[in-house]
């Protein structure tokens, strides 16, 4: 399992954003985007996110 996982950074405006490649699919860093956001606490930005009407009638599929 460990074998498969490929960790990777994409530059984006001069921001590392972190990559992880499991098999055929892609996952991007949801604190590294949120710390584009709010350097000093990224936790604010998610917060938003999850609130957001679509982001839970996503979450409720």
């Amino acid at each position: 399992m460990k074998n498969n996982l490929i960790r990777e950074e994409i530059n984006v405006k001069e921001n590392k954003i972190g990559i992880i490649k499991f098999g055929n699919s892609e996952y991007i860093s949801l604190i590294d985007l949120a710390r584009y956001a709010d350097e000093d606490d990224p936790r604010y930005p998610i917060q938003n996110w999850m609130r957001n009407k679509d982001v839970i009638s996503y979450l409720g599929l």
